[in-house]
C-alpha cells in the first residue's frame, strides 16, 4: 500500500516538471513578446507604450509553473529594453 502512494507521488511530480526544451521555448516567446512596443507619434512628440512587456507580465503572473518567475521577469525586462531601441512593434502616426 505504501509503495502505491509513493508511485503516485512520483508520477504527479514528473507530470508537473518542465522539460528543458519547453522552458527554452517559453523564454524565447517571452523575449519576442517583451520586445513589442506601440509607439504613437504625433506632431509634437512620440509616446512609447510597452505593450508586450505588460502582456508578458500578465502571462508570467498567471503561469502554472512559478519556479523561475524571477528569470522570466528579467528576460521580459531585457527584451523590453532591446525593443525600445530596435524598430520592433507597432508605429501609429497621428496628424
Amino acid at each position: 500500500m505504501a509503495r502505491k502512494k509513493s508511485k503516485i507521488k512520483t508520477q504527479a511530480r514528473s507530470r508537473l516538471s518542465e522539460t528543458d526544451s519547453v522552458y527554452f521555448l517559453k523564454l524565447v516567446i517571452y523575449m519576442i513578446i517583451g520586445s513589442l512596443w506601440i509607439k504613437v507619434t504625433t506632431v509634437d512628440a512620440q509616446v512609447p507604450v510597452p505593450a508586450g512587456f505588460l502582456v508578458g507580465l500578465l502571462f508570467t503572473a498567471h503561469e502554472h509553473f512559478k519556479v523561475d518567475r524571477k528569470i522570466e521577469y528579467a528576460v521580459l525586462l531585457v527584451a523590453a529594453l532591446v525593443g525600445f531601441w530596435a524598430p520592433i512593434g507597432l508605429y501609429i502616426t497621428l496628424q
